[in-house]
């Protein structure tokens, strides 16, 4: 466990990589290479159906400044300038895309012990701004994460969560929706080599409940096997094995119990890092 309480994305993140991490139906395909001059691209291809979307990566590091470069099959161009710690605990983050010219941003992030902050704000005429803090420890904490509309003068987005750890226990419990649905999440480490986890989202506007839990298990240091069931029926597993250091095979698959004669649904993920 690291000191202090993270951002406000860390709230419930535990039970939501185990829930839902890694699991897909789709066709995927990311290849890894790296230079001795600090330069990484990232090629990636995903086939759903009958469409194929692509992008290719390319990072570059120098000092404390990262520049991440991406371009997509839809000739989007996505620019992330990342300078980390300038000072203590800092760190600001500059992104945009082309050619959709209000898309930029500006986000500052500070972590201390007993308090993380992230705030954004976009390069327009009437932006948007967001606003999330936590305060608190490793071991308790409580947050809010807010987005205003300057152009409107409402409140986009207000959440607030709060979170409880241990060293082998994380609950966590969130009212998102502006106070419209609340999810309650649990990761539990059963064991080395064994976890589960659950989360219950309940929405008040439709009164409808939502309950998924899972398990993940690891067959051997290379080999991990997740599962998961939802209140509808809805069952998943996945096979993840790493055949050479951060190469990764993922087999997974997705099938209704309530309606056993359709066809599940298989995806295949490979991740190269030669």
């Amino acid at each position: 466990m690291v000191n202090g309480p993270g951002l406000y994305s860390e709230i419930g993140k535990k039970a939501r990589d185990l829930l839902y991490k890694d699991y897909q139906t789709d066709h995927k395909f990311t290849l890894n290479t790296s230079s001795p001059t600090g330069v990484t691209i990232t090629s990636s291809g995903t086939k759903k159906g009958d469409l194929l979307a692509a992008d290719v990566n390319t990072q570059l590091k120098n000092k404390n400044i990262t520049t991440d470069i991406k371009v997509d099959t839809s000739s989007n161009l996505f620019t992330t300038i990342t300078v980390d710690e300038p000072a203590p605990g800092l760190k600001t983050i500059f992104s945009f895309k082309v050619p959709d010219q209000r898309s930029g941003k500006v986000e500052i992030q500070y972590l201390h012990d007993y308090a993380a902050v992230s705030s954004s704000v976009g390069l327009t005429v009437n932006p948007t701004v967001n606003f999330s803090g936590v305060i608190g420890t490793n071991v308790a904490s409580l947050g809010t994460d807010l987005s205003f509309d300057t152009k409107t003068g409402d409140f986009i987005k207000c959440n607030a969560g709060v979170s409880l750890s241990k060293v082998d226990l994380i609950a966590s419990l969130t009212l998102n929706d502006k106070g419209d649905s609340l999810n309650a999440s649990y990761y539990h480490i059963v064991n080395p080599l064994t976890a589960v986890g659950a989360e219950v989202s309940h929405s008040f506007s439709s009164n409808e409940n939502t309950i998924t839990v899972g398990a993940q298990h690891a067959l051997d240091p290379l080999t991990t096997l997740k599962a998961r069931v939802n209140n509808a029926g809805k069952a998943s597993a996945l096979v993840q094995h790493q055949w050479r250091p951060k190469s990764f095979f993922t087999v997974s698959g997705e099938v209704d119990t309530k309606a056993i004669e359709k066809t599940a649904k298989v995806g295949l993920a490979l991740a190269l890092k030669p």
